[in-house]
């Protein structure tokens, strides 16, 4: 038998929006080249590979190029597909150990709650090209635990960036967040997300950005919930709710894909 994988439109309601991850739940530990291949076959911003663990699931996350640290919209696709297919209860929490802790999701209506660290930025320099390569003036730089980020002076500006990808892709950092406050109505910030040195240019939606993106902007609001668009072509949207040290992002999910993979040598420690 094949190894079952699965396509989910993550932080939208509608297929063909928000952020496409591949979501492979596997029945034990699988090689990483395997993984990797995999995640270079589909060449989405992140393929998400699960095995249940103790009493829940070993979460890990690939983009084309390389495993990464913390990532939302494969995380939000992983429960989906848990409780979707059965492997897990309507109302069951979905618990994942991954390179970032524990991260837990939940089930809420339509809605998928998500507990995640939070990884304020701290003002910091722009450093050399960063800026010149977005071809913005900014408004203020900070660097999180993973990326950079930069603050511009409006929404049509965040829109409008058309950055220099192979000049990016030298800044030392994860990614980069590029965000304004939101100028219509319910719309708290807008943001935009590049990461050419993970192998993607722009992800349509990210949710471990907003877990730099709600500390940040809760110090200028004044408030912890917030409701965000990521102004990507494709677009979603992200709420969030700030406590302490941790994030609650909600988002929505849909299934557009279920197939099989025919090559799994490897695949299978």
């Amino acid at each position: 038998m094949g190894q079952p994988i699965i396509q989910v439109d993550a932080f939208t309601d509608k297929p063909f929006h928000g952020n496409p991850a591949a979501v492979c739940v596997m029945d034990s530990v699988a090689e990483d080249a395997w993984m990797q291949a995999v995640a270079r076959e589909m060449n989405l911003s992140e393929t998400a590979f699960l095995h249940p663990a103790g009493s829940g699931f070993r979460l890990r996350w690939f983009t084309p190029g390389t495993e990464v640290d913390l990532c939302g919209h494969a995380t939000l696709a992983s429960a989906h597909v848990l409780w979707e297919t059965g492997r897990l209860e309507p109302g069951e929490a979905a618990v994942f150990e991954t390179r970032s802790g524990t991260l837990t999701c939940i089930q809420g209506g339509d809605w998928i709650e998500m507990d995640f660290p939070s990884t304020p930025p701290q003002p910091a320099p722009a450093p050399e090209g960063l800026l010149e390569s977005l071809c913005v003036e900014a408004v203020h730089v900070g660097r999180s635990k993973f990326d950079y980020l930069v603050e511009v002076s409006s929404e049509e500006a965040v829109r409008d960036l058309a950055p220099d990808f192979g000049r990016l892709a030298q800044v030392e950092a994860r990614g980069v967040i590029v965000t304004a406050r939101g100028e219509n109505a319910g719309v708290d910030f807008v943001s935009r997300f590049f990461a050419p040195a993970a192998g993607v240019a722009e992800d349509p939606v990210t949710g471990s950005a907003h877990c730099c993106l709600a500390p940040y902007w809760a110090g200028k609001l004044g408030r912890g919930e917030m409701d965000a668009r990521q102004v990507s072509a494709r677009g979603g949207r992200v709420r969030m709710r700030l406590e302490g040290d941790r994030v609650r992002l909600f988002g929505q999910a849909v299934t557009v894909l279920t197939g099989e993979l025919l090559w799994t040598d490897g695949g299978r420690g």
